[in-house]
């Protein structure tokens, strides 16, 4: 009973180490720990960063507070160097902090939950293809109205016409606005093409628009949707299949081409003919594949492949070839299949599937981020600012400034009316006022010509769009206010940039092209570059015995190591490599093995294979000094070394470091 009170007592210190460890320190937070110049520093500002740099991150090494400290300390002297030079007002800095910014605002300008909820509903329609057709009645997304009932209307009496029996191919080429859907004949540029009746072949996610995408998830196999709107218009969806998706294909054909307008006879006489060579391939198991494809294929370009078309997904070729491909597994040959091409006998290579959540996550993000249905998040995060920061429009001055709009608007040339009150109030957000001039800016930089709407129609569109962007940027631009965390990593990374700049200037940069420097410096230092004792060596590797006595009796006869090379190529010795250069001990093996004299020719064999390597000692040389241009890595990161300790003594002088130790012991005794 004793140990088990011990150990609750235990458990109980440990959980309440953490709130007893912020209540202290809570209690000293403004005190102020340092001064650097003229800047104070209080414990707050050293704590933070020292629990995230040392205690939070996983850092190999802890470092005392003491220790912490001396980087602080010089880490904010460069900081304020750097604001002194002005870095910080550089236009190359605010444009390279502001796209820091901007990457670290997306996760506090979006909603989680919404976007856990498109990275699952992607994931799940990426498991599947689907194949669909649809028929198209088309209606501008800023119709008005009237014209957008009007289109709703039509596409519920096809599809009413669809339910009662009616072809579905039939309807769409009657009625839909796809031109896609009826076939198209030859002109002086293209040659005919078959209209594939509303049939847009198989499909997964991200290769439709989002709206059509949906619709199409959302409806059974064999069924026909509602109307679905996007941007184009109305759709009427029929999803003929529904099938486990194969990913990135791999597959060769045997391609037997057919005319646009092919008769019935060169129809039949094709079939027949692909059926025959179906017939051949099946009767050899496919062994003759290759053969088959050298002498049968029109498609010329992959004959050196074996047939093998570049990799693909099911949306990037005709649906008859994908079925075929579904209809059999890696290395079968489906029979064949009639697209209109022609006939194709396929052979499946490979298909990857779909990997786990966890694989296909990341790269799914990626393309919600760059799809609509971002769009979803955003309007999720739109209706919580606005209600956050009192977004209220002004409707009366609304209504008001729209009447004087005119179609100058649809010209992009719009001039506001004389009668327009510039200074009216459009809405507020936390009580600052937007008014008509602010729009008015906005449509004269936004306006582009427009076709197949009103004025109004048009206006309304700019004045949502402007709307939303000025909340959204009210919101963003409050950031550090709501979220202390952002406020803290844009700080960091504000900080960083500047170290960066500051560093680059007076070390890094400065000691590259300070040549005059750098020559003074190795000279000053010059025993500290040095050679160990070396060899010039020539080292031959052959990988074929009766190639070694020829290469041994060139090197033993005195043969000029530039030319080595060619005189054996001149005499065919073939399978022999060599290389030259010098080397210290531990540099190479064969090296290390041979003794160190003049005129030493060593010979090791292979204890694996056949080859062997011989090293040839040309020349023996004692310790000396590396030149500068040999040690000018070692030189340049060294003199960058002295640089910067000349240069931190120099900036401890300009901003003297004043710590009070009364309250660095208490922050002693918080981390201990």
């Amino acid at each position: 009973m004793k140990n088990c009170n011990f150990l609750k007592m235990f458990v109980l210190a440990s959980l309440m180490m953490p709130a007893l460890l912020v209540n202290a320190q809570s209690k000293i937070d403004k005190e102020v720990l340092m001064t650097i110049g003229d800047e104070k520093i209080t414990v707050k500002e050293f704590t933070d960063v020292y629990y995230k740099n040392n205690l939070k991150s996983e850092v190999i090494e802890k470092k005392s507070v003491d220790d912490y400290l001396d980087l602080f300390v010089n880490f904010r002297m460069k900081v304020m160097e750097a604001e002194a030079q002005k870095l910080d007002t550089s236009k190359k800095f605010q444009r390279e902090l502001a796209g820091y910014r901007k990457q670290l605002a997306k996760p506090f300008m979006s909603s989680d939950d919404i976007s856990d909820e498109l990275l699952q509903e992607a994931y799940q329609r990426k498991l599947k293809d689907i194949r669909a057709s649809h028929i198209l009645i088309r209606c501008d997304k800023h119709a008005l109205p009237s014209d957008t009932l009007k289109a709703y209307n039509k596409a519920l009496d096809i599809r009413k016409k669809a339910l009662k029996g009616e072809d579905f191919g039939d309807l769409a080429v009657r009625y839909s606005d796809d031109p896609s859907a009826k076939d198209m004949p030859a002109t002086a540029e293209t040659p005919a093409r078959k209209g594939n009746r509303g049939d847009l072949g198989y499909f997964t996610v991200f290769d439709m628009v989002y709206p059509f995408e949906t619709g199409a998830y959302n409806t059974k196999e064999g069924e026909i949707s509602m109307p679905v709107r996007s941007d184009f218009g109305y759709h009427i969806i029929k999803v003929q299949s529904v099938t486990d998706a194969m990913g990135t294909i791999q597959a060769a054909h045997i391609f037997l081409q057919l005319p646009f307008d092919a008769s019935a006879e060169d129809e039949a006489a094709m079939k027949q003919k692909a059926d025959n060579i179906y017939k051949e391939l099946k009767e050899k198991d496919g062994k003759n594949w290759n053969e088959a494809v050298n002498t049968y294929t029109d498609d010329r370009g992959t004959i050196s492949r074996g047939g093998a078309l570049s990799s693909f997904t099911v949306s990037r070729i005709v649906p008859e070839f994908i079925e075929a491909c579904k209809s059999i597994e890696p290395n079968e040959i489906a029979q064949p299949v009639r697209t209109m091409y022609g006939y194709h006998i396929i052979k499946l290579i490979s298909k990857s599937g779909v990997g786990s959540f966890e694989k296909e996550s990341k790269n799914i993000s990626e393309r919600i981020e760059k799809d609509m249905r971002s769009k979803k998040s955003e309007e999720v995060v739109l209706h919580q600012v606005k209600k956050e920061y009192n977004f209220k429009t002004n409707d009366k001055n609304l209504e008001a400034f729209m009447a004087t709009i005119d179609s100058t608007i649809l010209n992009a040339a719009y001039v506001p009316a004389t009668n327009a009150d510039m200074e009216a109030t459009l809405f507020t957000i936390d009580g600052n006022a937007f008014k008509v001039k602010d729009f008015v800016a906005y449509i004269q930089e936004k306006q582009k010509p427009q076709k197949y709407v009103t004025p109004a129609t048009y206006a309304y569109q700019l004045y949502e769009n402007y709307s939303n962007e000025t909340m959204l940027d009210y919101a963003d631009a409050h950031l550090e206010e709501k979220y202390p965390e952002f406020k803290a990593m844009v700080q960091e990374y504000r900080d960083g940039i500047l170290l960066f700049d500051l560093m680059d200037r007076e070390v890094w940069d400065k000691a590259v092209k300070d040549t005059l420097g750098l020559q003074e410096f190795h000279a000053r230092n010059a025993e500290k570059y040095m050679w160990d004792d070396r060899v010039l060596a020539t080292i031959v590797t052959v990988t074929r015995p009766e190639s070694l006595p020829k290469v041994k009796a060139l090197i033993e006869n005195g043969t000029p190591l530039d030319s080595l090379r060619s005189v054996m190529q001149r005499d065919s010795i073939s399978y022999a490599f060599v290389r030259k250069g010098f080397y210290q001990r531990g540099d190479n093996q064969y090296v290390d093995q041979t003794e160190w004299k003049v005129g030493v020719m060593n010979e090791i064999p292979s204890t694996v294979d056949q080859t062997t390597t011989i090293v040839f000692i040309r020349e023996v040389r004692k310790p000396e000094q590396k030149t500068l241009k040999e040690a000018k890595g070692l030189v340049t990161s060294d003199y960058q070394a002295e640089l910067e300790k000349n240069w931190m003594e120099a900036l401890h002088k300009k901003y003297p470091v004043t710590i009070d130790e009364k309250v660095l012991d208490k922050v002693r005794k918080l981390y201990q």
